[in-house]
């Protein structure tokens, strides 16, 4: 009986195995940066000053803890940019917000001059009831 040696199966499939191989990692590879990209300037943002004064004051806001409950945090993509460069920079961002009872969205705008933030507008949505409760300085409304 004569033994017929097969070819392997990389052999029989080199012709369509490559290129689809090959494409598929160039997908993969840009996917995976993209994303990697998206995760950094993310995390970058949500490190940054006016983010993280923004959810300190909604957390410490009676009325908004009254609104949407304790432990309030991030709640997803927010929208906005922050620019910075040497020791000043503009913020306009939408960070959407939840806790035990509820969403909302702070909307907050700000410029940084000499190293210090300065905030125009920083208010709390609430989602049911689109109340809009203020979370800078009442006593500097009107100035």
């Amino acid at each position: 009986m004569e033994t017929v040696k097969q070819k392997s199966w990389f052999a029989r499939n080199w012709p369509w195995v490559i290129p689809v191989g090959g494409c598929l990692t160039v997908i993969l590879l840009f996917v995976f940066g993209v994303g990697a990209a998206i995760f950094g300037v993310s995390k970058a943002l949500k490190n940054s000053t006016p983010y993280a004064y923004a959810i300190e004051l909604a957390n410490n806001n009676t009325e908004v803890v009254a609104a949407l409950g304790e432990n309030i945090e991030s709640d997803g993509m927010f929208k906005g940019d922050i620019s910075l460069k040497n020791n000043e920079g503009h913020a306009d961002l939408q960070i959407p917000v939840e806790g035990e009872k509820g969403k909302g969205t702070i909307v907050l705008k700000g410029d940084k001059y000499d190293g210090d933030w300065s905030y125009e507008e920083l208010y709390v949505i609430i989602k049911d009831t689109q109340e809009e409760i203020n979370l800078l300085d009442k006593s500097l409304e009107g100035i």
